[in-house]
């Protein structure tokens, strides 16, 4: 088992910045990635930004590249998104995963955390 806490949500104005982060408890060797997902109200789940456990590879949505990072700290077992240069559209209840691949085969998730963009 994985256990999964996101923490870092709120409410900025367009153009602000956010750091989320996703702390990591349990097995979590078992697993060679972890990613961000975003759900807005209405839409489907999309991938944000996922990471290798080695830091070595990522890989972002193309709505979020360029404005978002993605970083992990495997001695502290913690993953970061920060977020940049938001946008009303990026919305969403944010959830950090635990997958096997980078950004699919996701079996463990957080809770999520709110992230509200305002105009």
């Amino acid at each position: 088992q994985v256990q999964l806490v996101e923490s870092g949500g709120g409410l900025v104005q367009a153009g602000g910045s956010l750091r989320l982060s996703c702390a990591a408890s349990g097995r979590t060797f078992s697993y060679l990635a972890m990613g961000w997902f975003r759900r807005a109200p209405g839409k489907e789940r999309e991938l944000v930004a996922a990471i290798s456990s080695s830091g070595g590879r990522t890989n972002y949505g193309t709505s979020v590249k360029g404005r978002f990072t993605i970083s992990g700290d495997n001695a502290q077992n913690t993953v970061t998104l920060q977020l940049n240069s938001l946008k009303p559209e990026d919305t969403a209840v944010y959830y950090c995963a635990a997958c096997l691949g980078l950004g699919y085969e996701c079996r463990y998730w957080g809770q999520g955390t709110q992230v509200t963009v305002s105009s």
